[in-house]
């Protein structure tokens, strides 16, 4: 599970923003507790903002990150793809990432420092109430091992390259089991954007959960019907695959009750919010059967907002999401703020130097804040910030409403 993250010098994220799952409201429910960490934990987070202000980004961070783990020694070798704040002069070089994960009952912190050329820091600990308990530690390519791990990880020494994480290679070629618990918990994160899935084939994880053999398939029928858009079943079938294109090889046909008995659609006959529904369905499903963490962008996009709100009760169900499964979304829908508790709502907010900055909602006072009452109504009277910068008379100004 996710505990913190911490990013600086990543697209408009300059100085370093910090989102924390850790709860301020601790008698709830859907909370999560984390005895090796001394706290509990948020299954769900929201972040709002006006357009263009960063909350994209908060989550493009997690993934770089998850996918810089995972494919460091393959994809880095001839430069890292980072993207550092822009709007500065001289531009700095170096982004950072640090995150707090909760690995099998015991807190582990990752960090890196690293610029288009090199690592140029890299360190894993595990957190003893107080203590920091060496794991791993680089500076450029030399590395300090703990004395307990030498005989298991010795190897990554004569591997390591300036551009390869210490954690990805000692994930692929070396075992050790609070290494490769960390590297999964990050590699398992998953990214959910609308602007890729109308034109994208569907994710293979709801593909997965069609099947006709699939543990997942009843419950992810279930939440198809949810939706009440007159589905009864859904087939994946084989398909010939193209040689000289990347298709998929799998198809998925919806079947509508038609009266006189089912019949199966193509996908594009298909409405926006049909597919939106469907391309959350397997990663949601895959994030709840392993406990993971699942970001999503413009959750709201295509949905019906009570397919929203059923979104986050899966996630904040102890029932539903027994192994304690996350899901950090962004949004527009100031709705979704009467299904969020205080901790559970980030705002982002850009500066006039273009930086974004990233608050949460539970550091504002007030009663309807303190008991997560009346958010929406405060929010949209501008209470919090993070409400788009309406300039009328300009706007009209430039439709030649006004002289």
């Amino acid at each position: 599970m996710l505990i913190r993250a911490e990013v600086e010098n990543f697209r408009s994220i300059d100085a370093a923003v910090e989102l924390s799952m850790v709860a301020v409201d601790e008698e709830r429910d859907c909370v999560r507790p984390a005895p090796g960490a001394g706290v509990v934990i948020l299954p769900v987070a929201g972040i709002l903002g006006p357009n263009a202000s960063g909350k994209t980004n908060v989550l493009r961070a997690l993934n770089w990150l998850a996918r810089g783990v995972k494919g460091s020694m393959s994809e880095w070798t001839d430069r890292i793809p980072v993207e550092p704040f822009a709007l500065t002069s001289p531009a700095r070089p170096t982004t950072s990432f640090t995150v707090a994960v909760l690995v099998d009952g015991h807190v582990f912190e990752y960090l890196m420092d690293l610029t288009a050329d090199r690592i140029e820091y890299e360190a894993l600990f595990r957190l003893d109430g107080e203590e920091r308990v060496l794991v791993f530690e680089r500076e450029d390519n030399e590395i300090v091992l703990a004395p307990e791990r030498e005989d298991r990880l010795r190897g990554t020494r004569l591997i390591l390259s300036s551009r390869a994480l210490a954690l990805s290679v000692m994930r692929e070629r070396f075992g050790d089991r609070d290494v490769d618990g960390v590297a999964r918990t990050l590699v398992s994160i998953d990214f959910l954007s609308p602007r890729t899935s109308l034109w994208l084939g569907f994710q293979e994880s709801t593909l997965d959960a069609f099947e006709a053999d699939s543990p997942r398939r009843e419950r992810a029928l279930s939440l198809l019907r949810l939706a009440d858009l007159g589905i009864t079943d859904a087939t994946v079938s084989s398909i010939d695959r193209l040689p000289h294109r990347a298709l998929q090889d799998r198809k998925l046909r919806l079947l509508h009750d038609a009266g006189n008995g089912p019949v199966p659609f193509t996908r594009d006959q298909e409405s926006a919010g049909t597919i939106e529904w469907l391309q959350t369905i397997g990663p949601a499903l895959t994030a709840l059967g392993r406990g993971s963490l699942l970001l999503c962008d413009e959750i709201d996009a295509s949905l019906h907002p009570t397919l929203t709100v059923e979104l986050l009760h899966l996630f904040q169900s102890t029932e539903m999401n027994p192994l304690g499964a996350q899901l950090i979304f962004t949004t527009h829908d100031t709705n979704l703020l009467n299904h969020l508790n205080r901790d559970e709502v980030w705002l982002t907010h850009r500066d006039d130097k273009g930086s974004t900055s990233l608050r949460a909602l539970a550091d504002f006072s007030g009663r309807n804040v303190e008991q997560s009452r009346g958010l929406e109504r405060s929010y949209l009277d501008g209470a919090f910030g993070a409400l788009p910068d309406i300039r009328r008379y300009e706007m009209q100004r430039a439709l030649g409403l006004v002289p």
